[in-house]
């Protein structure tokens, strides 16, 4: 059901001589703001068609979306799962029913180009689009390709990737389609004032600012652990820690004023906290890691592991680490301990923290074929202007 079929109102059709472009992800914030990022460059580059974006039906998703002006249109999506299960069946039809009013969006909307930025709900408007003869584009953001991803690369007019390390990942056969792009980060992040964000957090002139991040619904472990390291952070960081909204506590999480506050979710205040902070610790999603990276922030990193996660944070970790960006805390070292010496470790030696700062922002870099170098969200902003054009002049 799309967003206008919601309130009883068919989709309007778009004007021939519109062009739309179509965006599609959802699940958690890190398969949205990264298309996003990508609407925000495209808008500054000076496209002025119509611009979409096919989502779950999930409410969180649309809000994201739609606080960004942009329109929503939401699918019945079924979850994607690797192992045996029973609700396999039922998500089934789930996908199938998300793939017949996928087709009939896509015919009322005729978008020129699909932009995937993966999650489960951005495989049927992709197969979809390539029974239509619509081009697409997916985007993977961690570094082994998830199982949205496999699925949506056959058909794809280019497999956008964001490290180099996922290219050996991808089926030979798929490998010329593939481009190393980094992580799409919105531009109104490097807007932020690192003034507002002391103002906004009440941290002390002076104090550095550990963010700790919990990921969009948030993390007990990360929680637990910043609860535990607090007191040995007192006089030496103001803390900000995102909770998560199910898992805010009033209780557990109150304010201490110069030193400590605690937010369930945070929203046109990120730019300016992030501006504020010396580091950003606590999960390893690809948007945090990418947005951590892209505004030169050292990261000590508490990836999710174990059952229940495919280990993509782990790698995300592993591989932010290795580059020099952070501080990867997996299995035994993801302890309050571990915790308390990565980030004293960053704090006491602002050389180490600067190292890890340009190593993020290194990453963030597209070198294009003209050997100019441009940021992610532009490079991919550019690419499907570029599709736009072939559409118009019947190029595809």
């Amino acid at each position: 059901m799309s967003a206008d079929e919601s309130r009883g109102d068919p989709p309007r059709e778009s004007h021939v001589d519109t062009p739309v472009v179509a965006f599609t992800g959802g699940g958690t914030g890190g398969h949205i703001y990264p298309g996003l990022a990508v609407i925000q460059a495209l808008k500054a580059k000076g496209f002025a068609g119509r611009v979409v974006w096919i989502g779950s039906q999930k409410p969180l998703d649309r809000s994201i979306v739609e606080k960004e002006g942009i329109e929503y249109f939401a699918i019945p999506s079924g979850k994607l799962r690797r192992s045996l299960n029973l609700r396999n069946l039922a998500d089934a039809f789930k996908v199938l029913a998300g793939y017949f009013a996928s087709r009939r969006l896509l015919a009322s909307l005729k978008p020129a180009f699909l932009f995937s930025k993966g999650g489960y709900v951005s495989v049927p408007p992709c197969w979809a689009a390539a029974s239509m003869g619509i081009p697409y584009c997916t985007h993977e953001s961690d570094t082994s390709p998830g199982l949205a991803t496999r699925l949506n690369a056959a058909k794809a007019a280019r497999i956008l990737v964001s490290w180099p390390q996922t290219v050996s990942l991808i089926a030979a056969p798929l490998r010329p389609k593939v481009a190393i792009v980094g992580n799409p980060v919105r531009p109104s992040l490097f807007k932020g004032d690192a003034g507002k964000g002391r103002a906004f957090l009440g941290a002390p002139a002076g104090l550095p600012i550990v963010f700790f991040v919990g990921g969009s619904q948030g993390s007990r472990q990360v929680n637990d652990i910043v609860r535990t390291i607090l007191p040995d952070l007192e006089g030496r960081a103001f803390v900000v820690h995102q909770t998560g909204k199910e898992l805010f506590d009033p209780g557990l999480h109150s304010a201490k004023p110069g030193c400590y506050l605690a937010l369930p979710y945070i929203g046109s205040e990120m730019s300016d906290i992030l501006a504020a902070s010396t580091l950003v610790a606590g999960r390893a999603g690809a948007g945090t890691v990418w947005e951590a990276a892209a505004l030169g922030k050292p990261m000590v990193l508490i990836p999710l592991a174990g059952t229940g996660t495919r280990g993509d944070q782990v790698e995300n970790a592993e591989t932010a680490e290795k580059a020099g960006a952070a501080v990867c805390l997996t299995e035994g070292k993801a302890t309050p301990t571990g915790t308390i010496s990565a980030i004293l470790g960053f704090l006491g030696n602002p050389e180490a923290a600067r190292k890890a700062g340009e190593a993020g922002l290194a990453l963030c870099m597209v070198k294009k074929a003209d050997g100019v170098t441009a940021s992610s969200a532009d490079y991919i902003a550019d690419l499907i202007m570029m599709e736009v054009g072939k559409a118009a002049g019947g190029g595809h």
